[in-house]
């Protein structure tokens, strides 16, 4: 196996629902384990057979993996501190994934425009709340 490193979410029991909407928007590929799939025997405790286990998307650029929480606190996802920057080779490819997290019940954070410093660059908040910064070098 090879080392890597990818970016892990714990999501208040919607994260088919989180992944499967980031997949629509960026494709790749979702695998999603739920705890009913595995054998629980020897378990500390006793999840719900339809809480996600373990989930990835694979795409081009890396992995997102996540699962759903396993306690009852409520996570304030609006926030910088949870935030994703992806960087595209094209211009147009970063405007298509910033208009299709707004046109599916995103809002922008910051207009995807040419920056200050010659590249464009923009952020916007996904319908759960997680920061999608988009970039891409100057062109265009």
């Amino acid at each position: 196996m090879t080392a890597s490193l990818a970016t892990y979410f714990a999501f208040p029991g919607n994260t088919d629902e989180v992944l499967t909407h980031w997949q629509e928007v960026l494709g790749g590929e979702l695998e999603l384990v739920r705890y009913g799939d595995m054998q629980l025997e020897g378990m500390p405790f006793e999840p719900d057979p339809q809480s996600v286990a373990h989930a990835t998307l694979t795409l081009p650029v890396g992995v997102i993996a996540g699962s759903d929480s396993m306690d009852d606190r409520d996570y304030p996802l609006r926030d910088t501190a949870y935030s994703m920057l992806y960087t595209t080779d094209t211009v147009d490819e970063a405007r298509g994934f910033f208009n299709a997290f707004v046109e599916q019940g995103g809002s922008v954070g910051m207009p995807f425009e040419r920056a200050p410093w010659g590249d464009w660059y923009g952020q916007v908040f996904d319908r759960y709340g997680v920061m999608w910064a988009f970039s891409c070098e100057a062109g265009e």
